[in-house]
Protein backbone atom coordinates (compact mmCIF):
# COMPACT_ATOMS: atom_id res chain seq x y z
CA UNK A 1 0.00 0.00 0.00
CA UNK A 2 3.32 2.05 -0.02
CA UNK A 3 2.10 4.47 -3.04
CA UNK A 4 1.43 7.67 -3.23
CA UNK A 5 2.69 11.58 -4.69
CA UNK A 6 4.42 14.30 -3.18
CA UNK A 7 2.35 17.46 -3.72
CA UNK A 8 1.99 19.24 -0.63
CA UNK A 9 2.12 19.34 3.02
CA UNK A 10 -0.73 19.17 5.54
CA UNK A 11 -2.36 18.03 8.93
CA UNK A 12 -1.09 19.25 12.47
CA UNK A 13 2.08 19.93 14.00
CA UNK A 14 0.93 19.72 18.24
CA UNK A 15 0.83 16.67 20.02
CA UNK A 16 -2.15 15.55 21.14
CA UNK A 17 -3.11 14.28 24.83
CA UNK A 18 -3.84 10.51 24.73
CA UNK A 19 -7.66 9.83 25.30
CA UNK A 20 -7.73 7.64 28.17
CA UNK A 21 -9.71 6.05 31.47
CA UNK A 22 -12.63 5.38 28.99
CA UNK A 23 -12.87 2.22 29.90
CA UNK A 24 -13.20 -1.41 28.04
CA UNK A 25 -14.61 -2.00 25.33
CA UNK A 26 -17.77 -3.67 26.28
CA UNK A 27 -18.14 -1.03 29.77
CA UNK A 28 -18.24 2.05 27.13
CA UNK A 29 -20.58 0.39 24.42
CA UNK A 30 -22.59 -0.63 27.12
CA UNK A 31 -22.97 3.18 28.00
CA UNK A 32 -23.40 4.21 24.73
CA UNK A 33 -26.28 1.24 24.60
CA UNK A 34 -28.18 3.18 27.36
CA UNK A 35 -31.11 4.47 27.06
CA UNK A 36 -30.85 8.62 27.48
CA UNK A 37 -33.35 10.40 29.51
CA UNK A 38 -36.12 11.03 26.96
CA UNK A 39 -35.99 7.16 26.86
CA UNK A 40 -34.39 6.37 23.24
CA UNK A 41 -32.18 3.76 22.65
CA UNK A 42 -28.88 5.74 21.41
CA UNK A 43 -27.56 1.92 20.38
CA UNK A 44 -26.89 2.25 16.68
CA UNK A 45 -27.96 -1.73 15.98
CA UNK A 46 -30.85 -1.71 13.63
CA UNK A 47 -30.28 1.82 12.56
CA UNK A 48 -32.80 2.76 9.22
CA UNK A 49 -30.89 5.50 7.02
CA UNK A 50 -34.06 5.75 5.67
CA UNK A 51 -36.09 6.85 8.23
CA UNK A 52 -33.60 9.70 9.61
CA UNK A 53 -35.34 12.15 11.92
CA UNK A 54 -35.58 15.49 10.69
CA UNK A 55 -34.41 16.51 14.72
CA UNK A 56 -30.71 16.60 15.10
CA UNK A 57 -29.50 14.43 18.08
CA UNK A 58 -28.77 16.70 21.54
CA UNK A 59 -25.04 17.48 21.26
CA UNK A 60 -24.85 15.07 24.40
CA UNK A 61 -26.32 12.34 22.71
CA UNK A 62 -23.84 12.45 19.62
CA UNK A 63 -21.32 13.09 21.59
CA UNK A 64 -21.56 9.64 23.61
CA UNK A 65 -21.98 7.32 20.47
CA UNK A 66 -18.75 9.48 19.10
CA UNK A 67 -16.68 8.57 22.25
CA UNK A 68 -18.13 5.32 21.78
CA UNK A 69 -17.22 4.73 17.98
CA UNK A 70 -13.99 5.98 18.42
CA UNK A 71 -12.67 4.26 21.42
CA UNK A 72 -13.98 0.78 19.39
CA UNK A 73 -11.98 1.93 16.49
CA UNK A 74 -9.02 2.92 18.70
CA UNK A 75 -8.79 -0.39 20.50
CA UNK A 76 -9.46 -1.66 16.73
CA UNK A 77 -12.67 -3.44 17.24
CA UNK A 78 -13.60 -2.83 13.64
CA UNK A 79 -17.20 -4.65 13.65
CA UNK A 80 -18.38 -2.50 17.22
CA UNK A 81 -17.09 0.43 15.68
CA UNK A 82 -18.71 -0.15 12.04
CA UNK A 83 -21.76 -1.13 13.79
CA UNK A 84 -21.89 2.55 15.35
CA UNK A 85 -22.29 4.11 11.74
CA UNK A 86 -25.29 4.14 9.26
CA UNK A 87 -24.09 1.50 6.90
CA UNK A 88 -21.53 -0.98 8.85
CA UNK A 89 -21.03 -2.95 5.76
CA UNK A 90 -19.27 0.18 3.78
CA UNK A 91 -17.47 1.25 7.05
CA UNK A 92 -16.09 -1.50 8.34
CA UNK A 93 -13.78 -2.84 5.38
CA UNK A 94 -12.36 1.17 4.95
CA UNK A 95 -11.80 1.12 9.02
CA UNK A 96 -9.62 -2.12 8.12
CA UNK A 97 -8.11 -0.56 5.19
CA UNK A 98 -7.48 2.88 7.43
CA UNK A 99 -4.92 0.77 9.79
CA UNK A 100 -3.60 -1.52 6.68
CA UNK A 101 -3.04 1.27 4.40
CA UNK A 102 -1.79 3.50 7.44
CA UNK A 103 0.26 0.41 9.33
CA UNK A 104 -0.89 1.43 11.98
CA UNK A 105 0.30 1.09 15.53
CA UNK A 106 -1.53 3.06 17.59
CA UNK A 107 -4.54 5.71 17.26
CA UNK A 108 -5.97 7.70 19.68
CA UNK A 109 -8.74 10.79 20.12
CA UNK A 110 -9.04 13.74 22.26
CA UNK A 111 -10.80 17.19 22.18
CA UNK A 112 -14.58 15.30 21.41
CA UNK A 113 -16.72 17.80 20.91
CA UNK A 114 -20.38 18.72 19.52
CA UNK A 115 -20.51 22.05 17.82
CA UNK A 116 -24.25 21.51 16.73
CA UNK A 117 -26.30 20.62 13.53
CA UNK A 118 -24.01 19.37 10.41
CA UNK A 119 -23.93 22.24 7.57
CA UNK A 120 -23.06 19.13 5.30
CA UNK A 121 -25.29 16.70 6.65
CA UNK A 122 -29.47 17.46 6.72
CA UNK A 123 -30.52 16.72 10.38
CA UNK A 124 -27.05 15.38 12.29
CA UNK A 125 -25.11 16.86 14.37
CA UNK A 126 -21.64 17.09 13.74
CA UNK A 127 -19.19 16.15 17.09
CA UNK A 128 -15.26 17.10 16.19
CA UNK A 129 -11.83 15.40 17.31
CA UNK A 130 -7.97 15.48 17.13
CA UNK A 131 -6.24 12.45 16.18
CA UNK A 132 -3.01 11.11 16.89
CA UNK A 133 -1.75 8.01 14.81
CA UNK A 134 1.50 6.49 15.03
CA UNK A 135 2.03 5.13 11.75
CA UNK A 136 4.81 3.61 9.64
CA UNK A 137 7.33 6.41 9.70
CA UNK A 138 6.29 8.20 12.30
CA UNK A 139 3.25 10.02 14.28
CA UNK A 140 0.78 11.55 12.30
CA UNK A 141 -1.90 14.40 13.82
CA UNK A 142 -4.95 15.54 12.75
CA UNK A 143 -8.20 17.26 12.98
CA UNK A 144 -11.46 15.27 12.05
CA UNK A 145 -15.26 14.54 12.26
CA UNK A 146 -18.28 12.89 12.27
CA UNK A 147 -22.28 13.85 11.31
CA UNK A 148 -24.11 11.69 13.58
CA UNK A 149 -28.04 11.03 13.13
CA UNK A 150 -31.24 10.13 15.06
CA UNK A 151 -33.68 7.81 13.25
CA UNK A 152 -37.37 7.89 14.04
CA UNK A 153 -37.52 5.50 16.37
CA UNK A 154 -34.74 6.83 18.33
CA UNK A 155 -31.72 4.90 17.21
CA UNK A 156 -28.77 6.98 16.67
CA UNK A 157 -25.72 6.77 14.20
CA UNK A 158 -22.61 8.05 12.97
CA UNK A 159 -23.28 8.97 9.36
CA UNK A 160 -20.27 6.79 7.45
CA UNK A 161 -18.19 8.29 4.53
CA UNK A 162 -15.03 8.40 3.81
CA UNK A 163 -14.00 11.48 5.29
CA UNK A 164 -15.03 9.87 8.63
CA UNK A 165 -10.79 8.28 8.21
CA UNK A 166 -9.61 11.85 6.89
CA UNK A 167 -11.68 14.87 6.21
CA UNK A 168 -12.00 15.01 2.16
CA UNK A 169 -11.06 11.69 1.56
CA UNK A 170 -13.07 10.29 -1.16
CA UNK A 171 -14.77 7.20 -1.43
CA UNK A 172 -12.00 5.66 -4.06
CA UNK A 173 -9.46 6.82 -2.20
CA UNK A 174 -7.51 5.52 0.74
CA UNK A 175 -4.59 6.09 3.17
CA UNK A 176 -0.88 4.75 2.94
CA UNK A 177 1.84 5.72 5.53
CA UNK A 178 5.61 5.13 4.76
CA UNK A 179 7.66 6.08 1.37
CA UNK A 180 5.76 9.06 -0.39
CA UNK A 181 4.87 7.29 -4.38
CA UNK A 182 6.49 8.86 -6.99
CA UNK A 183 4.55 11.46 -8.71
CA UNK A 184 5.03 14.83 -11.22
CA UNK A 185 6.20 16.88 -8.16
CA UNK A 186 8.66 14.31 -7.28
CA UNK A 187 10.45 14.83 -10.89
CA UNK A 188 12.37 17.93 -11.23
CA UNK A 189 13.10 18.50 -15.02
CA UNK A 190 15.96 20.98 -15.13
CA UNK A 191 18.43 22.68 -17.68
CA UNK A 192 21.65 21.39 -18.14
CA UNK A 193 23.04 22.82 -15.37
CA UNK A 194 21.50 19.93 -13.54
CA UNK A 195 19.67 22.65 -11.31
CA UNK A 196 17.49 24.66 -13.09
CA UNK A 197 13.83 23.69 -12.74
CA UNK A 198 12.82 24.83 -16.22
CA UNK A 199 9.20 25.24 -14.93
CA UNK A 200 10.04 28.33 -13.20
CA UNK A 201 10.09 29.93 -17.45
CA UNK A 202 6.81 30.95 -18.03
CA UNK A 203 7.54 29.59 -21.60
CA UNK A 204 8.58 26.23 -20.65
CA UNK A 205 5.87 24.73 -18.21
CA UNK A 206 3.80 22.98 -21.03
CA UNK A 207 7.49 21.65 -22.13
CA UNK A 208 8.60 20.84 -18.66
CA UNK A 209 5.39 19.19 -17.78
CA UNK A 210 5.62 17.19 -21.03
CA UNK A 211 8.80 15.88 -20.68
CA UNK A 212 7.90 15.00 -16.77
CA UNK A 213 5.16 12.82 -18.10
CA UNK A 214 7.38 11.37 -20.61
CA UNK A 215 11.18 10.98 -20.16
CA UNK A 216 13.05 8.91 -17.59
CA UNK A 217 14.10 10.66 -14.60
CA UNK A 218 17.00 9.62 -13.36
CA UNK A 219 18.48 9.69 -9.16
CA UNK A 220 16.34 10.69 -6.48
CA UNK A 221 14.66 9.21 -3.65
CA UNK A 222 11.46 9.07 -2.96
CA UNK A 223 10.44 10.57 1.06
CA UNK A 224 8.27 9.15 3.86
CA UNK A 225 5.07 10.47 5.16
CA UNK A 226 1.41 10.10 4.80
CA UNK A 227 -0.37 10.15 1.37
CA UNK A 228 -4.08 9.99 -0.01
CA UNK A 229 -3.97 7.17 -3.06
CA UNK A 230 -6.91 6.43 -5.35
CA UNK A 231 -8.54 3.13 -6.60
CA UNK A 232 -5.41 2.08 -8.56
CA UNK A 233 -2.65 3.61 -6.13
CA UNK A 234 -1.78 6.79 -7.95
CA UNK A 235 -0.80 9.26 -5.62
CA UNK A 236 -3.22 12.11 -5.28
CA UNK A 237 -2.18 13.89 -2.02
CA UNK A 238 0.59 14.18 0.38
CA UNK A 239 -0.72 14.78 3.97
CA UNK A 240 2.21 14.52 5.87
CA UNK A 241 6.06 14.61 5.56
CA UNK A 242 8.06 12.60 7.67
CA UNK A 243 11.27 12.88 5.82
CA UNK A 244 11.67 14.90 2.74
CA UNK A 245 12.36 12.69 -0.39
CA UNK A 246 15.02 14.13 -3.03
CA UNK A 247 13.27 14.49 -6.53
CA UNK A 248 14.61 12.46 -9.92
CA UNK A 249 16.16 14.74 -12.34
CA UNK A 250 15.57 15.11 -15.98
CA UNK A 251 18.16 16.56 -17.51
CA UNK A 252 17.81 18.52 -20.99
CA UNK A 253 19.53 20.91 -23.25
CA UNK A 254 18.65 23.92 -22.38
CA UNK A 255 21.02 26.78 -21.36
CA UNK A 256 19.55 28.21 -17.98
CA UNK A 257 21.33 31.74 -18.87
CA UNK A 258 19.94 31.68 -23.08
CA UNK A 259 16.42 30.98 -21.58
CA UNK A 260 16.34 34.00 -19.06
CA UNK A 261 17.52 35.97 -21.78
CA UNK A 262 15.04 34.69 -24.46
CA UNK A 263 12.44 34.61 -21.98
CA UNK A 264 13.10 38.83 -22.29
CA UNK A 265 13.68 39.12 -25.80
CA UNK A 266 9.81 37.80 -26.97
CA UNK A 267 8.79 40.88 -24.65
CA UNK A 268 11.22 43.44 -26.07
CA UNK A 269 9.34 46.74 -26.13
CA UNK A 270 10.34 47.21 -30.04
CA UNK A 271 8.26 44.38 -30.63
CA UNK A 272 4.74 46.24 -29.25
CA UNK A 273 3.61 43.66 -27.45
CA UNK A 274 2.77 41.23 -30.81
CA UNK A 275 3.32 37.38 -30.37
CA UNK A 276 6.93 36.05 -31.12
CA UNK A 277 8.84 33.18 -30.93
CA UNK A 278 12.65 32.33 -30.84
CA UNK A 279 14.41 28.98 -30.66
CA UNK A 280 18.33 29.05 -29.94
CA UNK A 281 20.34 25.82 -30.74
CA UNK A 282 24.12 24.54 -30.45
CA UNK A 283 25.09 24.64 -34.45
CA UNK A 284 27.84 22.37 -33.43
CA UNK A 285 25.09 19.39 -31.74
CA UNK A 286 21.69 20.39 -33.04
CA UNK A 287 21.26 20.76 -29.22
CA UNK A 288 17.85 23.28 -28.27
CA UNK A 289 19.51 26.05 -25.95
CA UNK A 290 16.22 27.99 -25.63
CA UNK A 291 12.64 28.16 -26.52
CA UNK A 292 10.54 31.41 -25.46
CA UNK A 293 7.29 32.89 -26.60
CA UNK A 294 4.43 35.48 -25.99
CA UNK A 295 1.03 35.58 -27.01
CA UNK A 296 -1.56 33.42 -26.18
CA UNK A 297 -1.71 31.45 -30.07
CA UNK A 298 0.61 28.62 -28.19
CA UNK A 299 4.12 27.95 -28.73
CA UNK A 300 5.04 29.95 -31.65
CA UNK A 301 8.90 28.64 -31.26
CA UNK A 302 7.81 25.13 -32.10
CA UNK A 303 4.77 25.35 -33.51
CA UNK A 304 3.95 29.08 -35.14
CA UNK A 305 3.58 27.50 -38.85
CA UNK A 306 4.03 30.48 -41.10
CA UNK A 307 5.22 31.50 -44.66
CA UNK A 308 9.09 32.12 -43.50
CA UNK A 309 9.05 34.89 -46.54
CA UNK A 310 13.11 35.68 -47.51
CA UNK A 311 14.84 33.12 -44.93
CA UNK A 312 14.24 30.50 -47.39
CA UNK A 313 16.41 32.23 -49.77
CA UNK A 314 19.44 30.42 -47.88
CA UNK A 315 17.59 27.41 -49.18
CA UNK A 316 16.67 28.25 -52.54
CA UNK A 317 20.41 29.86 -53.12
CA UNK A 318 21.82 26.29 -51.61
CA UNK A 319 19.57 24.66 -54.48
CA UNK A 320 21.20 26.98 -57.32
CA UNK A 321 24.41 26.13 -56.05
CA UNK A 322 23.57 22.53 -55.82
CA UNK A 323 21.59 21.93 -59.07
CA UNK A 324 22.54 24.63 -61.16
CA UNK A 325 25.93 25.10 -60.72
CA UNK A 326 25.99 28.31 -60.06
CA UNK A 327 27.68 30.58 -57.32
CA UNK A 328 27.31 33.70 -55.44
CA UNK A 329 28.66 35.97 -58.64
CA UNK A 330 26.41 34.67 -61.13
CA UNK A 331 23.69 36.99 -62.79
CA UNK A 332 20.27 37.39 -60.58
CA UNK A 333 18.94 40.91 -62.33
CA UNK A 334 17.01 42.73 -59.90
CA UNK A 335 13.53 44.15 -61.49
CA UNK A 336 10.82 46.08 -59.35
CA UNK A 337 8.39 43.37 -60.83
CA UNK A 338 8.55 39.63 -62.23
CA UNK A 339 5.44 38.13 -63.89
CA UNK A 340 5.62 33.99 -63.19
CA UNK A 341 3.12 31.41 -63.89
CA UNK A 342 0.51 34.55 -64.44
CA UNK A 343 0.84 35.74 -61.27
CA UNK A 344 2.48 38.81 -60.44
CA UNK A 345 5.68 39.38 -57.98
CA UNK A 346 7.14 42.70 -56.73
CA UNK A 347 9.78 43.27 -54.16
CA UNK A 348 9.75 44.55 -50.63
CA UNK A 349 9.70 48.36 -50.57
CA UNK A 350 13.28 49.89 -50.25
CA UNK A 351 14.61 47.55 -52.78
CA UNK A 352 15.87 49.27 -55.34
CA UNK A 353 16.14 47.80 -58.86
CA UNK A 354 19.39 46.61 -60.15
CA UNK A 355 19.75 44.86 -63.79
CA UNK A 356 23.15 44.13 -63.39
CA UNK A 357 22.95 42.70 -59.56
CA UNK A 358 24.45 39.08 -58.80
CA UNK A 359 23.07 36.33 -56.66
CA UNK A 360 25.10 37.29 -54.00
CA UNK A 361 24.14 41.44 -54.05
CA UNK A 362 20.31 39.98 -54.24
CA UNK A 363 21.20 37.90 -51.38
CA UNK A 364 22.16 40.66 -49.09
CA UNK A 365 19.32 43.23 -50.08
CA UNK A 366 16.92 40.33 -50.64
CA UNK A 367 15.40 40.82 -53.41
CA UNK A 368 12.90 38.71 -54.52
CA UNK A 369 12.44 38.83 -58.46
CA UNK A 370 15.63 38.15 -58.32
CA UNK A 371 15.26 34.50 -56.84
CA UNK A 372 12.08 34.29 -58.80
CA UNK A 373 13.55 34.46 -61.58
CA UNK A 374 16.87 32.14 -61.33
CA UNK A 375 14.49 29.59 -59.35
CA UNK A 376 12.30 29.58 -62.08
CA UNK A 377 14.54 29.33 -64.94
CA UNK A 378 17.07 26.70 -63.01
CA UNK A 379 15.30 24.85 -60.67
CA UNK A 380 11.71 24.18 -62.61
CA UNK A 381 11.72 21.97 -65.01
CA UNK A 382 8.76 20.63 -67.58
CA UNK A 383 6.31 21.88 -64.52
CA UNK A 384 8.79 19.64 -61.88
CA UNK A 385 9.16 22.38 -58.95
CA UNK A 386 10.39 19.46 -56.61
CA UNK A 387 14.26 20.82 -56.82
CA UNK A 388 13.94 23.26 -53.26
CA UNK A 389 11.69 20.74 -51.52
CA UNK A 390 14.71 17.86 -52.20
CA UNK A 391 17.59 20.35 -51.34
CA UNK A 392 15.06 20.85 -48.33
CA UNK A 393 14.73 17.15 -47.46
CA UNK A 394 17.64 15.82 -48.36
CA UNK A 395 20.48 18.33 -47.06
CA UNK A 396 18.21 20.50 -44.96
CA UNK A 397 16.99 17.83 -42.90
CA UNK A 398 13.59 18.92 -43.20
CA UNK A 399 10.66 16.17 -41.85
CA UNK A 400 9.33 15.10 -39.08
CA UNK A 401 11.31 15.30 -35.82
CA UNK A 402 11.03 14.01 -32.55
CA UNK A 403 13.14 16.04 -30.43
CA UNK A 404 12.75 14.31 -27.48
CA UNK A 405 10.30 13.72 -24.30
CA UNK A 406 7.22 13.70 -25.91
CA UNK A 407 7.63 17.36 -27.24
CA UNK A 408 5.46 17.89 -30.10
CA UNK A 409 6.62 20.30 -32.58
CA UNK A 410 4.91 21.46 -36.07
CA UNK A 411 6.26 20.12 -38.75
CA UNK A 412 7.54 22.75 -42.31
CA UNK A 413 6.41 22.29 -45.77
CA UNK A 414 7.89 22.91 -48.69
CA UNK A 415 5.55 20.93 -51.37
CA UNK A 416 7.20 18.81 -54.03
CA UNK A 417 4.33 19.01 -56.05
CA UNK A 418 3.26 22.64 -56.21
CA UNK A 419 1.92 23.77 -59.11
CA UNK A 420 1.05 27.33 -60.87
CA UNK A 421 2.52 30.63 -59.06
CA UNK A 422 3.26 28.49 -56.17
CA UNK A 423 6.28 27.30 -58.50
CA UNK A 424 7.52 30.78 -58.22
CA UNK A 425 6.61 31.77 -54.93
CA UNK A 426 7.96 28.49 -52.82
CA UNK A 427 11.78 30.40 -53.70
CA UNK A 428 10.83 33.48 -51.76
CA UNK A 429 9.08 31.69 -49.15
CA UNK A 430 5.84 32.22 -50.07
CA UNK A 431 3.11 30.36 -51.27
CA UNK A 432 2.73 26.78 -49.64
CA UNK A 433 5.99 27.12 -47.81
CA UNK A 434 5.59 27.17 -44.25
CA UNK A 435 8.33 26.88 -41.39
CA UNK A 436 8.54 27.24 -37.64
CA UNK A 437 11.52 28.95 -36.16
CA UNK A 438 13.05 25.95 -34.71
CA UNK A 439 13.25 24.80 -38.32
CA UNK A 440 14.61 28.32 -39.24
CA UNK A 441 16.87 27.71 -36.41
CA UNK A 442 18.44 24.48 -37.89
CA UNK A 443 18.42 25.90 -41.21
CA UNK A 444 21.20 28.64 -40.37
CA UNK A 445 22.96 25.78 -37.86
CA UNK A 446 23.10 23.69 -40.85
CA UNK A 447 24.89 26.40 -42.67
CA UNK A 448 27.30 27.60 -40.11
CA UNK A 449 28.21 23.33 -39.35
CA UNK A 450 28.59 22.44 -42.70
CA UNK A 451 25.91 19.72 -41.64
CA UNK A 452 22.40 19.44 -40.14
CA UNK A 453 22.10 17.98 -37.09
CA UNK A 454 18.46 17.42 -35.94
CA UNK A 455 17.49 19.62 -33.48
CA UNK A 456 16.73 17.27 -29.82
CA UNK A 457 16.22 18.69 -26.53
CA UNK A 458 16.98 15.78 -24.46
CA UNK A 459 20.50 14.51 -24.73
CA UNK A 460 21.44 11.14 -26.14
CA UNK A 461 18.09 11.51 -28.00
CA UNK A 462 18.15 9.90 -31.44
CA UNK A 463 18.82 12.78 -34.04
CA UNK A 464 17.30 12.18 -38.20
CA UNK A 465 20.71 12.61 -40.15
CA UNK A 466 20.64 14.27 -43.79
CA UNK A 467 20.81 11.69 -46.79
CA UNK A 468 23.64 14.05 -48.32
CA UNK A 469 25.53 16.44 -46.61
CA UNK A 470 26.25 20.13 -47.68
CA UNK A 471 29.48 20.55 -49.71
CA UNK A 472 32.31 22.59 -48.26
CA UNK A 473 31.38 24.53 -51.37
CA UNK A 474 27.70 25.82 -50.59
CA UNK A 475 28.61 26.08 -46.96
CA UNK A 476 30.96 28.13 -47.75
CA UNK A 477 29.27 30.22 -50.33
CA UNK A 478 26.09 30.85 -48.15
CA UNK A 479 28.28 31.34 -45.04
CA UNK A 480 29.99 34.70 -47.00
CA UNK A 481 26.71 35.76 -48.17
CA UNK A 482 24.74 35.43 -44.94
CA UNK A 483 27.99 37.42 -43.20
CA UNK A 484 27.31 40.31 -45.95
CA UNK A 485 23.95 40.68 -45.09
CA UNK A 486 24.49 40.84 -41.49
CA UNK A 487 27.39 43.74 -41.68
CA UNK A 488 26.01 45.50 -44.76
CA UNK A 489 22.80 44.18 -45.42
CA UNK A 490 18.91 43.79 -44.29
CA UNK A 491 20.51 42.40 -40.97
CA UNK A 492 23.07 45.21 -40.66
CA UNK A 493 20.55 47.99 -38.39
CA UNK A 494 20.23 44.97 -35.72
CA UNK A 495 23.76 42.56 -36.05
CA UNK A 496 26.28 45.04 -38.02
CA UNK A 497 29.71 44.89 -35.96
CA UNK A 498 28.97 41.80 -34.53
CA UNK A 499 31.88 39.54 -34.83
CA UNK A 500 31.47 36.36 -36.77
CA UNK A 501 27.37 36.66 -37.30
CA UNK A 502 25.76 35.63 -40.41
CA UNK A 503 21.67 35.86 -41.01
CA UNK A 504 19.23 36.01 -43.55
CA UNK A 505 15.79 38.24 -43.19
CA UNK A 506 12.56 37.84 -44.03
CA UNK A 507 9.03 39.28 -44.36
CA UNK A 508 6.02 37.50 -45.53
CA UNK A 509 2.52 38.52 -46.02
CA UNK A 510 -0.10 36.98 -44.68
CA UNK A 511 -3.34 38.22 -45.47
CA UNK A 512 -3.40 41.93 -44.46
CA UNK A 513 -0.61 41.96 -42.46
CA UNK A 514 3.19 40.99 -42.85
CA UNK A 515 4.88 38.48 -39.80
CA UNK A 516 8.99 39.47 -39.61
CA UNK A 517 11.60 36.41 -39.56
CA UNK A 518 14.86 36.51 -38.84
CA UNK A 519 17.81 33.83 -38.44
CA UNK A 520 21.00 34.01 -37.44
CA UNK A 521 24.15 32.41 -36.36
CA UNK A 522 27.52 32.92 -34.43
CA UNK A 523 30.56 31.48 -33.35
CA UNK A 524 28.56 29.61 -30.92
CA UNK A 525 24.69 29.35 -31.38
CA UNK A 526 22.14 29.78 -34.45
CA UNK A 527 19.20 31.51 -33.40
CA UNK A 528 15.74 32.07 -35.47
CA UNK A 529 12.50 34.63 -34.34
CA UNK A 530 9.40 35.12 -35.91
CA UNK A 531 7.19 37.87 -35.38
CA UNK A 532 3.59 37.68 -36.29
CA UNK A 533 2.30 41.39 -37.62
CA UNK A 534 6.06 42.41 -37.43
CA UNK A 535 6.28 45.32 -40.42
CA UNK A 536 9.84 43.73 -41.71
CA UNK A 537 12.19 41.19 -40.25
CA UNK A 538 15.12 43.50 -39.00
CA UNK A 539 12.59 45.94 -37.01
CA UNK A 540 10.77 42.95 -35.63
CA UNK A 541 12.38 39.41 -35.65
CA UNK A 542 16.01 41.46 -35.50
CA UNK A 543 15.54 42.80 -31.90
CA UNK A 544 14.72 39.41 -30.02
CA UNK A 545 17.80 37.32 -32.29
CA UNK A 546 20.52 40.19 -31.50
CA UNK A 547 19.72 39.74 -27.53
CA UNK A 548 20.59 35.98 -28.16
CA UNK A 549 23.85 36.46 -30.12
CA UNK A 550 25.24 38.97 -27.44
CA UNK A 551 23.44 37.06 -24.31
CA UNK A 552 20.90 39.91 -23.50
Amino acid sequence: MNRAVKIGLAGTCTALLVLGGIGTYNIVHGLASDSSGDGNSQDAHGFDPSAVSSTPPSGAEAKKLTRAFLDSWSRQHLDGAASDTDTPDTAQPALRDYAAGLRLKKLTFDHILAVGPSSVTPGATKVTFDVTAQVAGGTWNYSSAVAVLKSTDGQLAVHWNNSVLYPGLGDSQSLTAGKLPAGADDVKVVASDGRTDLSTFPSLRDVAATIGKNAKPTGGSPGTGVAVVDGDGAGVETVKVFAKGRPAVIRTTLDAGLQRVAERAVQDTHLQQKPAGTVALDWRTGHILAIAHSGDDGDIALDGIKSPGSTMKIVTAAALFDKAGLTPSSPAPCTDSLMANSQLFHNDSGVRADPGASLAQAFTVSCNTSFIKDGFHHLVHDGDASALNDEAVNVFGMGSWSIGGGVATTDPSIPPDVQGGDQAAQFIGQGKVTATPLFMASVAATVRNGGFEQPIILPGQRQDTAPRPVSARTAGYLQSMMRAVATSGTAAPRLGGLVGVGAKTGTAEEGDHTNGWLTAYNSRISAAALVEGGSSGVDSAGYVVRQLLTGG
